[in-house]
């Protein structure tokens, strides 16, 4: 049987800290790969943040809200790398 925590962890920063990777991941993708294979390495991306997401979950050992923390965390991370992606792809169209 296990003791309920006096003071929880905060389990905010596990899924901003998925969502700074996002960002991080997104704008390395934007700069270094050329424009037709960024939506590849946008999705490797995305595959790579769910990864870090469980594994920073699992790290803070609670069970309590697991899913909804994965869900925010999975989620902000499209989110993020969908308006990077969006604002890399305009600016591609723009003329020189």
């Amino acid at each position: 049987m296990s003791t309920p925590d006096l003071v929880p962890r905060r389990t905010y920063g596990g899924v901003i800290a998925v969502w700074a990777l996002a960002v991080v991941a997104g704008v390395v993708i934007g700069i270094l790969v050329p424009v037709h294979a960024r939506a590849q390495w946008v999705t490797v991306a995305l595959g790579g943040c769910v990864i870090a997401a469980f594994a920073i979950q699992l790290w803070y050992g609670r069970s309590q809200a697991f899913i909804q923390r994965m869900a925010a965390s999975v989620l902000g991370a499209l989110i993020v790398l969908g308006l990077i992606t969006a604002g890399f792809g305009l600016a591609a169209i723009v003329p020189r």
